[in-house]
């Protein structure tokens, strides 16, 4: 004699205790799944095939051939050079900075920390576009620049406007600025270490430059690495400011492109693409260095992007494996009779 099942329990399975589980039905994940499915193949449509109607004919609406045309074109490069050059030395100039003024703003001398404390004040509190246009006329206040005894005789004299050129005055600003924010990020990391691990190191008889240097700091790298890595980012994209004082970095060089071939939104394409391609590479770099420093945190790493790949391709192979045993097995004579 059987009996029938209800409509709603129709694929449950009954378990040892007698209770039917019933699968949870995840209707949401399903829609919006399905949402974010339709939105890419309509972002994919418009990239490929949307056109537009322009002197009097349809011409593709982002011009792919011409960004093919100007991706690789000699005053892009190197402006992608110049762009790549700016980061690096801003940042750099940013980390030094703000290191020595973390340590200053951490000090108990009232005239060191206050010191530190109205740096970051006054970098954080003004525009970085201000900044920049500042130093390219920092000859304005200063046209000769000296070296010398303070209050006292100089010894060589330098002529600001040949000293400080648009590059370089990108950098001083770029790297001023950076080093306000590098400050805070490391104090934060320093604040986040254990008195305990100075007091031990202090105990050993290491001096307060020794406990930071190979105490406090290399346990500090784990918060300060992932908000730098984000700085590092972000100034990638900022050092596109300097186009104001007609250093040829990335933004520029296409700028000069477009206002001779009016092919302003291609260029603009061309530039987005070196932007996210280094961004990538810059991010790359950054997950990997977050997971050096994490070894002496978690006692097992999390598997990088290409062991979970494996992972799964090595899950993928098994079931194919187990269903063809399976196949083989029912195919077999005589295979699932009593």
């Amino acid at each position: 004699m059987t009996t029938s099942e209800p409509a709603g329990a129709q694929g449950a399975r009954p378990t040892g205790g007698g209770i039917t589980a019933v699968p949870v039905r995840h209707t949401g994940r399903w829609v919006a799944g399905a949402i974010v499915v339709l939105l890419a193949a309509m972002l994919v449509h418009t990239l490929a095939y949307s056109s537009t109607y322009r002197y009097g004919v349809h011409t593709p609406r982002y011009q792919w051939n011409v960004i093919g045309q100007y991706f690789t074109a000699r005053p892009v490069l190197l402006g992608l050079e110049i762009t790549i050059e700016l980061t690096v030395l801003a940042m750099a100039i940013g980390i030094f900075l703000g290191i020595a003024f973390a340590v200053m703003r951490l000090s108990t001398n009232p005239l060191v920390s206050n010191a530190s404390w109205l740096y970051i004040w006054f970098f954080r509190g003004t525009p970085v576009l201000v900044q920049v246009i500042f130093w390219n006329f920092i000859a304005y206040l200063y046209p000769k620049l000296t070296l010398g005894i303070p209050f006292g005789p100089a010894f060589v004299h330098f002529s600001a406007n040949t000293l400080v050129t648009p590059f370089v005055a990108g950098v001083i600003a770029l790297g001023l600025n950076e080093g306000a924010y590098m400050a805070e990020i490391v104090r934060a990391g320093i604040l986040s270490v254990d008195e305990g691990q100075t007091e031990a190191a202090h105990a050993l008889g290491m001096t307060h430059g020794q406990t930071l240097r190979r105490i406090v700091l290399p346990q500090a790298m784990r918060v300060i690495i992932p908000p730098t890595g984000n700085e590092t980012i972000s100034m990638l994209k900022t050092s596109s400011l300097v186009s104001v004082i007609s250093v040829a970095e990335l933004l520029f060089s296409v700028e000069l492109i477009y206002a001779r071939t009016y092919e302003i939104v291609p260029m603009l394409m061309v530039a987005c693409i070196w932007y996210l391609i280094v961004t990538t590479i810059l991010s790359i770099g950054q997950y990997y260095l977050e997971r050096h420093f994490a070894k002496g945190a978690l006692r097992e790493l999390p598997p990088t992007p290409y062991q979970r790949l494996r992972q799964r391709v090595a899950v993928i192979n098994l079931r194919q494996e187990n269903t063809i045993l399976q196949i083989d097995s029912l195919g077999r004579p005589g295979a699932g009779l009593p």
